[in-house]
């Protein structure tokens, strides 16, 4: 959550000229905001939409934007064995000012930055589990980032390290 990964996946795309597609802007577009279809359907009803956002954003191919929980699902987790995946990571001084204000499902009781910590921590080894590479956006511009995934997936650069040299 809070890492970049539309607005990075987007101009990635955007650089690559293939197509993007954000799987939370999918479920969205279908079925209204995230927010409303936790407290409507809940979370599970969620998770089902999302593997389905994904796979269909896996089957038309390009960049895909996941959502942070969608890697929660061994399905999703095993459809991303066939592609390169990137994850954007982000240290907790960054997160706490794109967080601020912001409406998200699974921070919005007590200390939303608290919350972001424990589930980071939670999900990070299953991100390295499916990641290739990691870049931190925590303070980098966003097109420097972008400049560095494309890079990397063209296979000009050898800047990020593997999630399992970050450990």
């Amino acid at each position: 959550m809070g890492a970049g990964k539309s607005s990075i996946g987007r101009r990635v795309a955007r650089a690559l000229n293939v197509p993007f597609t954000d799987t939370d802007a999918e479920i969205v577009r279908a079925h209204g905001a995230i927010a409303d279809l936790f407290a409507r359907e809940g979370e599970e009803r969620f998770r089902a939409l999302e593997r389905e956002a994904v796979r269909e954003a896996l089957e038309r191919r390009g960049v895909v934007a996941l959502g942070g929980g969608a890697v929660l699902a061994r399905e999703t987790r095993e459809r991303l064995r066939d592609h390169r995946v990137v994850l954007l990571t982000v240290d907790e001084d960054s997160i706490a000012r794109r967080i601020r204000g912001r409406r998200r499902p699974l921070l919005n009781g007590g200390d939303p930055l608290a919350e972001w910590v424990r589930i980071a921590g939670e999900r990070a080894p299953i991100y390295a589990e499916v990641a290739d590479v990691a870049f931190d956006t925590s303070r980098l511009p966003t097109q420097t980032t972008v400049e560095h995934v494309v890079a990397w997936l063209r296979g000009e650069e050898q800047h990020a390290a593997a999630p399992e040299e970050e450990r």
